[in-house]
């Protein structure tokens, strides 16, 4: 089951089914099956304070992802920051909406084990992103 949370900022998903639908599709695409994913709306403020507490990593992000999966099935909160997604949107120059869903396909796949830190992850991250996205665009037309 995909929720949609809201801490201290409004959860502006448009589409939820269909953004649920998508991310459903991905993590079966990949073998597995969805368990519990929060996604959870908050502020800068709020994720830099969680980002502080529970990381010890002092700088803003655009997501936090905490990791309950056992096994296949996929579970997990997703913290994003709808103040950092909106400043990336701008910064890429894409709409809201797509940055929102490349940012939630991240973190969906850091639930699945795809990890970013090192130069290699990074780029297979990005590229199971763009996969991710296509996707999407390609189910959701209509």
């Amino acid at each position: 089951m995909i929720n949609y949370r809201e801490a201290d900022a409004k959860c502006r998903v448009e589409g939820r089914r269909k953004v649920s639908a998508w991310i459903k599709s991905v993590v079966v695409l990949k073998g597995k099956s969805v368990g519990e994913i929060n996604i959870v709306s908050c502020s800068d403020e709020l994720l830099l304070d969680t980002n502080v507490r529970f990381l010890e990593h002092d700088y803003y992000t655009d997501i936090i992802t905490f990791d309950n999966t056992e096994g296949d099935l996929i579970s997990g909160d997703l913290m994003i920051s709808f103040d950092r997604v909106k400043e990336n949107a701008k910064n890429e120059s894409v709409r809201f909406q797509e940055e929102l869903r490349r940012v939630i396909i991240h973190g969906v796949l850091h639930l699945m084990g795809y990890g970013d830190k090192t130069d290699d992850e990074a780029k297979e991250m990005r590229a199971q992103e763009n996969k991710a996205l296509k996707m999407f665009h390609v189910e959701h037309l209509s």
